[in-house]
């Protein structure tokens, strides 16, 4: 009864919460969607696939919201009372839903381990292309469109209605170092596809055509022919290939940490650890060598594969080795910095692989924190609905998201290790669930200013020095 109860709230505020995210990202990217003339099918696929990957964020809300949802309306309907009255503790009422949670956590890593990777790679691929497709054409007048290959088109008036065009000018450069030699101007004309839509098709009407003939560069100080032919009609196709959606290949993705499993993270994030160890290595013998500019002296430490020095040095041979030491010491700073670099750039590669490691098992647990914070909470305020229940639900989601946000960018940036760094925003949110869940299986109250009054009367009385009944008389 209670997971028929808890269900639907389940995937009301799922589907609420996952629309939101990819509104989100949808108006984050609207302006390299719009304009593209993209078929309905590529868009369906490229929200989709977008959206799959808020999937494991938006769970851990959904299943504190609804939890909250759930068992506040059970509550506020007295449908707890004649449980506990019956002798049923806490858990033992939330023992179904432990059960649902735990395999809803259980969905969310087999999801962000399985799925979530060829939903991020075939995502990456599409809107790569995507992003990169050439505008669909639209001419506007007075205005040079130069989207199609080797063509410069502008029309001076255009009818949206009929289709005609006024005043069209057209350059064609489709050939190297031709620049604007051939010109077609026509007074009207009409646009429009060849059945398979493959060309476009300009009919025009009453123009004339300037073709400059032979090579090299316009305006290299050379003498062409110019050829100028009138025409009553003519008709121009030219090729759309261009300016379609050319997929890329999903080879050129599939390393990214975004598109690997677990087991592939742990690998590739072990060769660039051993890789980046193997790099300071060389830069380490590198650097002893670059500041090796006198071998040690007879009792004196030195660097080893030096060459020995003379007893006395002539100003000359002194002068010669202060400019060799200083050339050292510069080699020595230059490798000093590329080390550092080289380090930080590695260290914050391995560092994202770490992070999406950790982001998958982190996002799973955070199910189960969520519920017992949402589920006890529920049945301490006992209020249904999507008030109250979604007030407290998006402040402690704001806590999470916050703190998971942040400790991500100081994992990212090298100032903390993945471990515990990504699991501080969860670790702060457990003893809250383990409090409000005591609260409510003891049925103590959470909310009850007075209760908190004499708690902190008590502590306030064991924490003041006591009085004797009877002080010592003073003799």
């Amino acid at each position: 009864m209670i997971i028929g109860v808890y269900w639907g709230p389940l995937l009301i505020t799922f589907l609420i919460v996952l629309f939101l995210f990819s509104m989100q990202w949808l108006w984050k990217w609207v302006d390299d969607l719009m304009g593209k003339g993209l078929p309905w099918d590529v868009l369906a696929r490229l929200i989709a696939f977008a959206t799959s990957a808020f999937v494991p964020a938006v769970l851990p809300l959904a299943v504190l919201l609804s939890s909250i949802m759930t068992m506040g309306g059970l509550g506020e309907r007295s449908e707890l009372t004649p449980m506990r009255s019956a002798g049923l503790g806490l858990f033992k009422i939330l023992t179904p839903l432990m059960v649902f949670v735990l395999g809803l956590a259980a969905f969310s890593f087999y999801f962000s381990n399985n799925v979530l990777p060829v939903a991020n790679l075939k995502f990456q691929s599409l809107l790569w292309d995507v992003t990169r497709a050439k505008p669909a054409l639209n001419l506007q007048p007075g205005v040079f469109y130069g989207g199609l290959d080797g063509f410069s088109i502008r029309v001076g008036a255009k009818n949206d209605r009929t289709g005609e065009l006024r005043d069209v000018l057209i350059y064609d450069h489709r050939h190297p170092f031709q620049a604007n030699k051939t010109v077609v101007r026509a007074e009207k004309g009409t646009m429009g596809r060849s059945t398979d839509s493959r060309y476009l098709i300009l009919v025009l009407e009453n123009g004339y055509i300037n073709d400059a003939q032979g090579g090299g560069a316009a305006g290299a100080g050379q003498d062409h022919p110019l050829l100028r032919g009138h025409f009553q009609r003519e008709e121009i196709r030219i090729d759309l290939s261009g300016i379609g959606l050319k997929r890329t290949d999903e080879e050129l993705f599939k390393d990214h940490y975004k598109m690997l499993t677990l087991g592939q993270l742990g690998h590739v994030e072990d060769s660039l650890t051993k890789r980046l160890d193997e790099r300071m290595r060389d830069h380490e013998l590198r650097m002893r060598s670059s500041i090796a500019v006198l071998g040690k002296r007879p009792g004196s430490p030195g660097i080893p594969g030096a060459a020995p020095a003379g007893p006395a040095m002539r100003p000359d041979t002194s002068a010669h080795l202060y400019a060799m030491a200083m050339d050292k010491a510069r080699d020595a700073l230059r490798v000093l910095d590329d080390m550092v670099y080289e380090r930080e750039e590695r260290s914050g590669q391995i560092a994202k692989f770490s992070v999406e490691w950790h982001r998958k098992l982190m996002l799973a647990f955070a199910c189960v924190v969520f519920f017992f914070i949402g589920a006890p909470l529920g049945a301490i305020v006992r209020k249904g609905g999507m008030g109250a229940p979604a007030v407290i639900a998006i402040v402690f989601f704001l806590i999470f998201h916050i703190l998971s946000y942040s400790t991500e960018q100081m994992v990212k940036a090298g100032t903390l290790n993945a471990w515990p760094g990504m699991w501080i925003s969860t670790f702060v949110l457990l003893p809250i669930g383990f409090f409000i869940t005591w609260k409510a299986a003891t049925d103590s109250p959470l909310f009850d200013p007075d209760a908190y009054d004499r708690m902190g009367n008590r502590l306030r009385s064991l924490l003041r020095p006591r009085r004797h009944a009877h002080p010592p008389t003073v003799q």
